[in-house]
Parts: structure tokens; sequence; C-alpha cells
């Protein structure tokens, strides 16, 4: 790993603190291994899966954290979030949790069932068009209005240090590992994970894995700075993001050691195997990690290695539909 330059903006003490205020409240999710996946890869494999968190993905970690450190003041107005799906859902069930209102902003074209399991955890959806409108500047526009609390998908110090909590699980359940491969969309996740595996780990090789239409990271990694790109054209919805975060981009630039990608036809394949080999719905963007690894994008053989499943919310026509247009083309 790079050492850090500067003091970074979120601490392994805040992924710490983090997993006190979800014990018993998140689930810790199992870590499954695969003689199949092994061979494939010649690397020692283990899934942690997010696919099976409450709500379906690793969001619901720092939605909770967040949401659950709310002043009086800051509960009595609720919470307001803008996500495709996931984060949503996170910032949904957690607000019915803790009692209090939740408002999230959704892209019109957001996958049905994310949209509906939003309702269905109580929130108020409000949607948009993503080609046309700014889901910041509305979220931003709503709190202001009703005097909610925004909380952004990724770039909020209590919502890295709840996902962090993925990668502290995995390490105590595993102990040391040659590599940690992470899903990167805004780069939320990776980041908490980086500093669990930097603290219980130093010696592991971080690497995040984007969709190869989606590369914001990377290519912000390769120059030095933040880029800000299209939106992505993949089917990947959760990492459509067009530029990392302000407080995840000097975490990863100091903690992470490669950003990968995958095609989506690398997804589609590698949704198939969880399906057929080890009985696991895992959604596109969940996929991206395990890609990497199983299409052998990244020379890992011989080496222990942490793979994050981030999700599994799709629907069943799409993951159907995916599946099969996949077994007509191969």
């Amino acid at each position: 790993m790079n050492a850090p330059h500067s003091p970074l903006p979120v601490t392994f003490a805040d992924v710490q603190a983090a997993a006190k205020r979800l014990a018993g409240v998140a689930h810790r999710t199992p870590v499954l291994t695969s003689r199949t996946a092994d061979a494939l890869t010649g690397a020692q494999l283990f899934f942690k899966c997010e696919n099976l968190q409450r709500m379906g993905a690793f969001k619901f970690r720092g939605a909770y954290n967040a949401l659950s450190r709310f002043t009086p003041a800051q509960r009595a107005g609720g919470a307001i979030a803008y996500s495709s799906g996931n984060h949503a859902q996170g910032v949904a069930l957690s607000a019915k949790l803790l009692g209090m209102k939740a408002v999230i902003v959704m892209p019109q074209d957001a996958p049905s069932l994310k949209i509906a399991a939003t309702r269905e955890y109580g929130a108020e959806v409000v949607l948009y068009d993503r080609r046309r409108e700014s889901r910041e500047a509305i979220g931003r526009s709503i709190a202001a209005e009703r005097g909610m609390t925004l909380v952004p998908p990724f770039d909020h110090a209590d919502v890295i240090a709840g996902q962090g909590t993925a990668a502290l699980e995995l390490l105590e359940d595993t102990g040391p590992l040659d590599a940690l491969v992470v899903c990167v969309g805004g780069a939320g996740l990776i980041s908490g994970c980086a500093l669990a595996a930097e603290r219980l780990a130093p010696a592991c090789h971080v690497i995040g894995v984007e969709p190869e239409a989606g590369n914001d990271v990377q290519r912000s990694l390769a120059s030095g700075e933040r880029v800000m790109i299209e939106l992505p054209e993949t089917i990947a919805d959760g990492a459509q993001t067009q530029q990392v975060g302000e407080l995840t981009f000097p975490i990863v630039r100091a903690l992470v050691d490669e950003i990968a990608t995958v095609t989506d036809a690398q997804l589609v394949r590698t949704m198939r195997f969880f399906a057929e080999r080890m009985k696991l719905v895992v959604e596109p963007t969940g996929c991206l990690a395990a890609a990497a690894v199983l299409e052998r994008v990244l020379p890992l053989a011989g080496r222990r290695v942490g793979v994050i499943l981030s999700g599994g919310n799709i629907d069943a026509e799409r993951y159907a539909r995916l599946l099969l247009e996949y077994a007509e083309t191969r």
C-alpha cells in the first residue's frame, strides 16, 4: 500500500466505532468459499456475501451508521438521500428502524425492484431524469425546503466508516489476506475497506474494480486529480458514477494499490457462475470484484484473496434476461 501523505478524512477508529453501532442491527454476512472458483483461479478465495445483507447490499452499513449519529434535531427533520437504488434502500430502512422520515431522489430508469423496495420501507421517492437533471441539486433543494439532513451515497465520513465494517468482519473471519478485491462506484466501500485492511492486514494488496465503461476512479488516479466522465453506459447501475468523491479520493490514493476494470459481458458470466455454482443471486454491480478475479483479469494464483460481493438487488425479469442473453451468445 501507499503511505498516506496527510491525515485522512476517516480513520480505522471510525470503522471500529461504526462496527459497535451496527452490532446486532446489520447482519454479519457469511464468508463463502468455492472449490470450483479456487480451481479456476489458482487462488484461495473468500467471498464476503453482502448480497445477503439487510436490504440486499452493503449500503445498509453506511446508511445506518450515518443516520444513527443524527442529533435529535436532525432526527426530527428526517433524512434525504439520492441513489440509483441500494443506498436508497439502505437509508429508507435505516430511517424506518430509527423512527424518522426519509425522502429518496432516484433516477426514473432505476431498477423497478429498487424503487418499489425503497417505497415499501416507508420512504418518499422523488424521481428525476439522470440525463437532464442533477440529483445533487434536487437533494440540496429538498433538504433546504424541508429542513432535512442530506446523506450522500459515498462522500460522507460516517457512510465510509460504516462500509468499512464489511472488510473488518471479513478479515476477522479469515485472518490476514494477500489481496482484497472490492467493487468500486463512488469509492465509499473501497475507502472504508482499505482503512480496515491497512490496520488488520498491512501487507494486503487492495484492488478496486470498476466497469470498463465507467472508470472515473482509475482515470483520476492516473491523472492525480478527480476526473469527471460522461454518464457510463453499463449494466452495473450501482457504479454509474461520474466522479470519485472529495473524501473518498484521498483515501483511495493513499491506500488502494490498483484499480482494474471489467466488461459487461464479464459481469454477466460472473452472475451466471454464482447462480450455477454457488446458488447466489448477485447483481451486476455486486459482481465487479468477483469478475476481475474469476475472469483472471488479475493475476492472483497462489494467494489468499478476499472478494466483496456488494449486492444482490436485481429485478427477476432483468436477471433472467441477462443470463439468457449470455446463454444465447456464448
